[in-house]
């Protein structure tokens, strides 16, 4: 079993996560050229790459500098996921099943950490696909609350066929304000446990976060993903200057061209310091509303132009220890981890302001009101309770209206989409055939014809310049 990991992957110990919308091609290229040795295409919907010819060939994108590649699949039928690891076996070194995605649309979908207590399909699934496919099966996970539990599914695995995981240290409650840090001891309880290499997930923010984690949990290598969004040169140890990576990634997008959506994502994480910053709020603006390469190559520019003078020391940048304290702070424009809220001060903070609603109400504040069971709501909401209350009853016989399913997946489709698909499919749809979604509001129409139409809906037969 080591011998799929030092031979066929080259015994990596920096690796770069699966990230849905955020690990495309061009950014796998950035983060190889800046220390990664492995790299996973973002989470694909086995049902919608065994059907769509589109979806596959996209999801497929690759070049020679973007080896070693593993492919992930998220799925909860194991006869499709057979189907689409078949057609993605021949681009890759090896097939992994995300078990531990914790989003609320792999709830809706079924996957993911969902699939965490169905150990009899994840047996079938993993068993099915390691006895049929030519490359590894692999697997992501993340833990349960209980060690001795998170041990058994590791075994489980194993024993169905998986040649390598990677373990996420926190549970799948633990997410967006209530992620708080991962725990390395279940990691170490993993690696002893089984025989096949263990990939260590979470808390990595720094190298030597990466290096005191091997060191406690005896993992074969180490997985980032939010670190590498900030900071792709984390495997380096360097926090470069902003706009060098984010002017890197830009060249390679013209040279692999991905959906605009990604790459102004991966541009606000980049500037997430600076754009924190009150008096560039305009910036923030306007990159949210770029949607040419050029635009965003000028906002980069005009990041660098604002800040590049600190940089190099022609302007003394005085903000440099943290406020109240002597310790030294990193400058905004320099690469660096987005620290979470602890989840208690974030709870803390909930509760605050429940008090503190309760307070107005008492002293007869009219911007919060109590419903029927005695909990406060705001006004906006009251008004549209009331509006509710003034419509005639339904009869109690009505059926229930079924859960419409996108065409390509199994998540809910957009009510008012104009394909019948989800909003993801939907936007690749629209991405690959240069197409409108009025439903989704995305449009690819060009200024001149927005102008064009706004000015006729304002009345007119004015014509626009």
């Amino acid at each position: 079993m080591m011998d799929f990991w030092r031979e066929t992957l080259g015994a990596p110990t920096k690796i770069v996560a699966p990230m849905v919308d955020a690990s495309e091609l061009p950014w796998r290229i950035l983060s190889r050229r800046y220390g990664a040795q492995l790299c996973y295409t973002p989470m694909l919907h086995s049902s919608i790459f065994s059907k769509d010819p589109k979806y596959r060939n996209e999801a497929l994108s690759s070049c020679d500098e973007d080896k070693p590649l593993i492919v992930q699949f998220c799925g909860n039928d194991p006869q499709v996921m057979l189907e689409a690891a078949t057609l993605a076996q021949d681009h890759c070194v090896a097939i992994d099943i995300n078990l531990g995605c914790p989003q609320a649309i792999a709830k809706r979908g079924h996957y993911g950490a969902f699939l965490q207590d169905e150990w009899p399909i994840l047996h079938q699934m993993v068993s099915l696909l390691s006895s049929n496919l030519k490359v590894p099966v692999t697997c992501k996970v993340r833990r349960f609350e209980n060690k001795q539990k998170t041990v058994e599914y590791a075994k489980m695995l194993e024993a169905a066929g998986c040649k390598m995981l990677t373990v996420h240290g926190r549970t799948r409650e633990q997410r967006g304000p209530l992620t708080g840090l991962a725990d390395w001891s279940y990691v170490k309880a993993v690696k002893d446990a089984v025989k096949i290499p263990v990939i260590s997930n979470g808390n990595i923010q720094n190298m030597q976060d990466l290096i005191r984690c091997m060191e406690e949990t005896g993992a074969q290598g180490v997985m980032i993903a939010e670190g590498n969004l900030y900071n792709p040169a984390l495997f380096t140890g360097q926090n470069p200057p902003a706009w060098v990576p984010a002017l890197e990634y830009l060249d390679l997008v013209d040279r692999y061209p991905c959906p605009l959506s990604y790459t102004r994502g991966h541009l606000f994480k980049l500037f997430h310091h600076i754009l924190s910053i009150p008096c560039n709020n305009y910036l923030r603006i306007e990159l949210g509303a770029a949607n040419t390469m050029k635009q965003f190559r000028e906002i980069v520019k005009k990041i660098q132009g604002l800040y590049e003078q600190y940089h190099n020391g022609v302007k003394l940048w005085e903000k440099t220890t943290h406020s109240g304290t002597s310790n030294l702070a990193l400058p905004p424009w320099l690469c660096q981890p987005y620290v979470r809220e602890d989840p208690e001060d974030h709870l803390k903070k909930i509760s605050e302001k429940e008090t503190g609603a309760q307070l107005r109400l008492a002293v007869g504040d009219k911007r919060l009101y109590e419903d029927a069971e005695g909990n406060l709501i705001s006004r906006k909401k009251m008004k549209r309770l009331r509006r509710i209350s003034r419509r005639p009853q339904k009869p109690d016989n009505l059926p229930e209206r079924p859960l419409e399913k996108c065409l390509l997946c199994e998540n809910p489709l957009g009510s008012k989409c104009s394909y019948k698909l989800c909003k993801k499919c939907c936007k690749d749809k629209c991405f690959l055939g240069n197409l409108d979604c009025e439903g989704h509001r995305i449009l690819v129409r060009t200024r001149r014809e927005m102008a064009r139409a706004f000015a006729e809906k304002r009345g007119g037969n004015k014509k626009t310049k």
